[in-house]
């Protein structure tokens, strides 16, 4: 068990830098029930063709993370949009 808090107060990148380098099960004994709800608007499905062997390094780096080959490709999509649009705005 880690004798280390939670850390709180941060961006959502140094939230995920963190928990890319620390287990919950570490950290569990700290943590409480949450309740939320999801819209059914919240997310859209859409079909894209992606490279066979793209998806297989996706799919092998979310496992390693420890999430859904969806998020993580949410996320890599929100990253590089998000320096390809600063990038333009130069």
């Amino acid at each position: 068990m880690s004798k280390d808090k939670i850390p709180h107060g941060q961006s959502y990148e140094e939230i995920a830098d963190f928990w890319d380098t620390h287990s919950l099960a570490d950290y569990w004994a700290q943590t409480e029930p949450a309740e939320f709800e999801l819209s059914e608007q919240a997310r859209r499905h859409y079909l894209v063709s992606v490279d066979r062997d793209l998806l297989s390094r996706v799919q092998k780096l979310a496992r390693i993370r420890g999430i859904s080959t969806e998020s993580l490709v949410n996320l890599l999509l929100a990253q590089s949009l998000g320096k390809l649009e600063g990038s333009s705005a130069a």
